[in-house]
């Protein structure tokens, strides 16, 4: 068992044999004679870490681990512990005792303010990690660090609300229900729902786990990890930050690995309360069926195909700009990425052509460069998930009108051009389905009602964005759209005051907020009788 952690990796040999393991299950079609990703490893590239179960490191039960690859470079920089059901068993168990220890005095049962000073505590060591922090997140996912530097901003911000919001728990504590009958008093408890299992993706990778981690603790519950294999890195040094802080043992417990793996032994578990999940909508059908086994309560935010729709009455330029942040921020990679574009008749040619002006001067680049704007998608195989919907796209009669492959200056890594596809049928896969990346297709309206059709003609429900200098209409096509989240004039700000989560096959629940803490929360009923006479339901035996 490793507990000492150190920066670097060991022993770059030793990682080539997980790579050589590993490569046939995450990298079939990469010659792995010939790239570079059998060289050396460069020194001190990521830290070292293991899996964080009861406040320790400890080494995966089987020993297995996961090579990270740069999505730059294409080259393995570190690896990551694979988890296993073995290791979750480990984790569970830790959560749980944290959670009744002392019967639940030390953490589920302690004061909230409590729990607000670790909180906070953890928000204060991002903000003092941050460069280091946003430069790991880079060379996991990919993403500019201009907005990984944001994302931390963003983690920091997001531990601190739930530590104002969960100090405020005790206080809210037996509040009581108005009854018809005078014997009786009644009240509410919120507690605590108990050992909570998070799975989170790889496109926000601390702060998607902050959005779970943060409200789950800030209630009082404990909590098992598990990250996207894709990009964990940053998850790891939450670990590490929560071992700074002195969070109690078993509070949260981080477990890398494999979907199948690590994953659906945390959904399975009969001892883990709750299960909450970001990600795909196949895999979020997939916990919803081992979940209900146990009858288990689940929240799901999952994919999505969110439109956009912009009228004629926009200043074009603003519009243009927006347009493309809605769907090529974050890589394109984003579940609620605006990457419909339902356009008004009237500007549809001006819009466009602007639209391709724009995009083409989007700076792509390493994503550590100095105003890199668009960085590579994560890994090999969602490149080549992308370039295949562009190719299905161009073959079913759509035109590329821009972008759709690799950028000429870029040899390696997993870039793709700002995409921009015209001449769509709504019967197109590349409208009906998530790409997760950027990848934009337009589809031209006349009416008011038309684009309201369009727009609601998806199986997700997600968000959707409205862009015209009509108030009233605004507000029209916002509640007619069916969607957990509309953006008016804009698309893609976020808040954690403000709840997110979609509606149909985007899935159910809702994250930040007030409602991402209730998420987390118990409700129990508490009713006493306070009258000194009998109830007299039944005739007493003293007087028969």
């Amino acid at each position: 068992m490793r507990t000492n952690q150190n920066t670097q990796n060991p022993n770059s040999k030793v990682l080539l044999v997980y790579i050589s393991i590993y490569r046939t299950i995450k990298f079939p079609s990469i010659n792995f004679k010939s790239t570079s990703i059998l060289k050396p490893l460069p020194m001190a590239s990521i830290p070292y870490r293991q899996l964080f179960i009861n406040g320790e490191w400890r080494e995966p039960v089987l020993g297995k681990r996961i090579p990270v690859i740069n999505p730059t470079t294409e080259v393995a920089i570190g690896d990551i512990p694979a988890g296993t059901a073995e290791d979750v068993d480990l984790a569970v168990e830790a959560a749980r005792n944290a959670l009744t220890r002392n019967r639940g005095r030390d953490w589920a049962r302690a004061p909230s303010a409590v729990r607000a000073k670790y909180l906070r505590a953890i928000a204060a060591k991002i903000i003092e990690r941050k460069s280091e922090l946003s430069k790991l997140e880079v060379l996991d996912c990919g993403k500019p660090l201009d907005e990984a530097a944001w994302d931390m901003d963003d983690v920091a911000g997001c531990f601190e609300y739930y530590a104002d919001l969960g100090e405020g728990l005790d206080a809210k504590q037996k509040a009581p229900v108005s009854l018809p009958m005078e014997t009786f008093k009644s009240h509410v408890l919120k507690e605590p729902i108990g050992v909570v299992g998070l799975i989170t993706p790889w496109n926000y990778p601390l702060l998607m786990a902050t959005w779970k981690v943060a409200p789950a603790l800030a209630a009082g519950c404990t909590a098992v990890l598990k990250p996207s294999e894709l990009a964990s890195v940053t998850c790891l040094e939450l670990a590490d930050i929560c071992r700074e802080v002195g969070l109690p043992a078993g509070v949260l417990n981080i477990i890398t690995g494999l979907g199948p793996e690590a994953g659906a032994p945390i959904v399975s578990h009969p001892h883990v309360d709750k299960v909450a999940f970001t990600g795909s909508s196949e895999t979020g059908k997939k916990i919803m069926t081992a979940a209900a086994q146990l009858v288990k309560p689940v929240s799901l935010e999952l994919g999505g195909k969110s439109p956009i729709i912009v009228f004629d009455d926009v200043d074009i330029d603003k519009a243009v700009e927006w347009t493309l942040f809605g769907c090529f921020w974050t890589n394109g990679q984003i579940c609620s990425a605006t990457s419909r574009l339902i356009l008004h008749q009237n500007i549809a040619k001006e819009f466009i052509e602007r639209m391709v002006i724009w995009a083409q001067n989007i700076k792509v680049s390493d994503p550590l460069e100095e105003g890199c704007r668009l960085g590579p998608v994560v890994s090999e195989g969602q490149y080549e998930k992308i370039k295949k919907f562009i190719a299905t796209a161009k073959s079913e009669g759509a035109t590329i009108l821009s972008g759709g492959s690799r950028p000429k200056h870029l040899e390696k890594g997993y870039f793709i051009e700002p995409t921009i596809i015209t001449d769509v049928d709504t019967s197109m896969q590349i409208w009906r389905e998530e790409v997760f990346g950027p990848v934009i297709c337009v589809k031209v309206f006349s009416s008011e009602d038309e684009a309201i059709e369009l727009a609601n003609d998806t199986h997700y429900g997600l968000g959707g964005a409205v862009l015209s200098s009509d108030r009233d209409r605004c507000q029209r096509v916002t509640e007619a759209i069916r969607a957990g989240i509309i953006w008016v004039n804009c698309s893609q700000p976020c808040f954690c005051q403000a709840p997110w989560g979609g509606n149909k096959r985007s899935g159910f629940g809702r994250e930040l907020g007030e409602w991402g803490l209730e998420n987390y929360l118990a409700v129990k009923q508490v009713t006493e009788y306070t009258s000194s006479d009998p109830w007299g339901w039944y005739p007493s035996p003293s007087k028969l």
